[in-house]
């Protein structure tokens, strides 16, 4: 198991970097993908949207990498809008019936299981612990799923390649990201058998 990350490791403070600034972005592009899709059904447009959460998902953290300006806020922004951008797309597509709502619920679901299990790494002096190389995974499924179901929500031959391909990254991602959280279940188990409770 990797180690823990504490609120005790040594992390930049640093607020204003470029990597922050592009996470600060991505977030905004939230809101406005939900926009585009549940209101003007600008599909195109909200394709773009997400092309660029994921152009700027890959530079924040390759730029916070190469330019040694990995801090606290960015690796706390980055996830952030992953999860939020995954918790837009299957609103969106659900109640636009692109995709069943098995599929929308799945997703959310597995975030709040997740989510329960933080009050049990506080009691440890723990807020996260490191995120799983399955979990990435997961997510970069996911994320060129959604796009492609969508261009895949019309007709003709693209339409067609694109809704196949989609639900192939969909499946795999959902599974990935299901097997992630129990993965991440197990380290939270091993920890709090093997560490002691951390008294207020």
């Amino acid at each position: 198991m990797a180690p823990a990350t504490t609120s005790a490791d040594a992390r930049s403070t640093r607020v204003w970097t470029l990597p922050n600034v592009l996470s600060g972005v991505r977030l905004l592009g939230v809101p406005l993908f939900l926009w585009l899709v549940l209101g003007p059904e600008a599909d195109v447009l909200a394709l773009l949207v997400l092309v660029a959460s994921g152009v700027t998902d890959f530079l924040d953290g390759w730029l916070a990498r190469r330019w040694d300006q990995t801090t606290a806020l960015g690796q706390l922004l980055d996830p952030i809008a992953d999860r939020l951008y995954i918790l837009a797309v299957v609103v969106g597509l659900g109640l636009r019936e692109v995709i069943p709502w098995w599929l929308a619920i799945a997703l959310p679901l597995r975030d709040l299981l997740m989510w329960g299990l933080v009050p049990l790494l506080r009691t440890r002096g723990l807020s996260s612990l490191p995120v799983h190389f399955l979990g990435k995974a997961a997510t970069f499924n996911l994320l060129y799923a959604f796009p492609l179901l969508l261009l895949g929500d019309g007709t003709g031959a693209v339409a067609e390649v694109a809704r196949v391909v989609g639900w192939a990254f969909a499946l795999w991602g959902v599974g990935l990201y299901w097997w992630a959280g129990v993965l991440y279940a197990a380290q939270v188990r091993r920890l709090l058998a093997t560490t002691e409770r951390v008294r207020a």
